[in-house]
């Protein structure tokens, strides 16, 4: 024994601390006195050989004699690794003998030496004691220092083997169970400690409520093939509408927009980069009026103009985010964020994600990098919140041959930026045209990718129409054209 050290004291039973004196026993646990204090006196072992001891006073303060570096676990001597199947881990002295005394010294429980500023250290320089076991049931404090230490050793020890304690919310740690006369809480935490799972780790034994859950139903849009192709639109998904310049994708989405908003009652919140904000209430309200009133309002009554704003923009169920050009991802990802869970929106339209790599004429690594995080962190957003995207997004400058607003087909390798964005995306729609050709108005849409259904290639055809500024499917085109006229 060390010349500094205590001369084991008197082993006898802890009556406040409901242990019993052969437990005491068993761990080398004893009472004596130390500068005029009653103490506990807790011995640690190194390779076999006494060399520090752990004191406590009534007062819960703590002194270490001895050499109190690289230390065995406490009470780990008495327990040979793999000696049991399983072996309980906790904060203190006292839990550890209470584990013990509870399965009659038929289960191991050990103790880190000092609290949880010793946890990872400690189970570093017993990892392979700790490994000798088929389980490890981790029983720190239920607190979040507790938790903290958890967090640091679980990574430590082997996989698959760790479980973790539940304590009852109303108890700290296992000796205040054991002075509570609640033995068999202590039994039943370390029989029935749950097996560690990193988060996103499930065991396919609790995915039955996935699988009885009914696939959500789209809502129909007004583009029928399209509709048809995609099921209708569903939220919790990102749609991206690309298109060459010019050829109708912010007209296409906020058509959508608006029908959502009005034939469905839903919430929008538009985020239009590119536009003003006055462009973008005009689009709402002409798209209610059929009428493009950013060109002439000639023959629009003001009564007229305020119904259509209440139906529209003024329903309640609109939000706008009011800024030009921010490509800040995070103030974005901000006001994303407080459109669902401020708002309520259902549906948010967000023109355009490529403004972060616009007015580049090649796209390097950075904006590649930027544009995924972009793009994860929107597709976190909405598996987090359910929300329902659609985004615009540009094409790549093609190298030869047609342009896209001259009949070029689009590609998903077309898509301008970041291969995240076919990625991460749910469904993708191409708008095609040829504004120098025979139908210059005319445009073609084309399902690139469509993860849930799987219903590619060519849908519905659209046309322009310069009287009421919207770009709809021909029956629809020619009734709203002749309701102008």
């Amino acid at each position: 024994m060390a010349k500094d050290l205590l001369p084991a004291g008197e082993i006898k039973e802890l009556r406040t601390r409901k242990l019993l004196k052969s437990t005491c026993e068993h761990y080398g646990y004893s009472v004596g006195e130390y500068n005029g204090k009653t103490v506990h006196i807790a011995p640690y072992y190194k390779r076999g050989k006494l060399v520090a001891q752990h004191l406590r006073t009534a007062n819960k303060e703590f002194y270490w004699l001895g050499k109190a570096q690289s230390l065995e676990l406490f009470g780990q001597r008495i327990w040979p690794s793999g000696s049991f199947p399983r072996v309980v881990l906790t904060e203190g002295e006292l839990d550890a003998m209470s584990v013990a005394q509870c399965f009659g010294f038929k289960c191991p429980a050990v103790s880190i030496p000092s609290g949880t500023g010793s946890a990872k250290q400690s189970v570093m320089d017993n990892l392979e004691y700790l490994s000798g076991f088929d389980e490890v049931v981790i029983a720190f404090d239920n607190d979040a220092p507790g938790e903290k230490a958890r967090l640091d050793v679980i990574p430590l020890l082997p996989p698959g083997r760790v479980k973790l304690f539940n304590y009852p919310a109303d108890y700290n740690d296992a000796n205040e169970l054991l002075q509570a006369g609640q033995a068999n809480l202590i039994i039943q935490g370390v029989t029935q400690a749950v097996p560690y799972r990193p988060d996103g780790i499930i065991s396919g034994v609790d995915l039955w409520d996935e699988l009885v859950r009914e696939p959500k139903i789209g809502i129909p849009f007004h583009y029928p093939i399209l509709s048809e192709k995609l099921q209708g639109l569903r939220k919790g998904e990102l749609t991206l509408w690309t298109a060459g310049s010019g050829l109708g994708k912010t007209t296409a989405v906020n058509e959508i927009g608006h029908h959502l908003l009005t034939q469905h009652g839903q919430k929008l919140g538009v985020i239009a980069l590119e536009e003003n904000k006055k462009r973008t209430i005009e689009r709402y309200v002409s798209i209610e009026l059929n009428k493009p009133l950013h060109i002439s309002r000639q023959g629009v009554t003001t009564e007229e103009l305020e119904k259509a704003f209440k139906a529209t923009v003024g329903s309640n169920r609109f939000w706008l985010y009011d800024h030009w050009g921010s490509t800040n991802i995070d103030s974005l990802l901000n006001k994303l964020r407080y459109l669902v869970l401020g708002c309520g929106v259902d549906w948010i339209i967000l023109d355009h994600i490529s403004i972060v790599v616009s007015g580049l004429e090649e796209v390097d690594e950075s904006e590649r990098k930027t544009l995924d995080r972009l793009m994860t962190r929107i597709r976190s957003l909405i598996e987090e919140t359910g929300v329902g995207v659609h985004a615009v997004v540009h094409l790549k400058r093609p190298q030869q041959g047609l342009a896209y607003n001259e009949g070029r087909r689009v590609m998903l390798t077309d898509l301008r930026g970041s291969g995240s964005l076919e990625q991460i995306s749910d469904n993708v729609v191409a708008i095609e045209g040829n504004q120098y050709g025979d139908e210059p108005d005319q445009r073609t849409t084309r399902v690139l990718k469509n993860r849930s259904i799987g219903r590619l290639g060519m849908a519905d055809t659209l046309w322009y129409s310069h009287t009421t500024g919207r770009l709809l499917p021909a029956i629809q085109h020619a009734t709203t054209t002749q309701a102008n006229f």
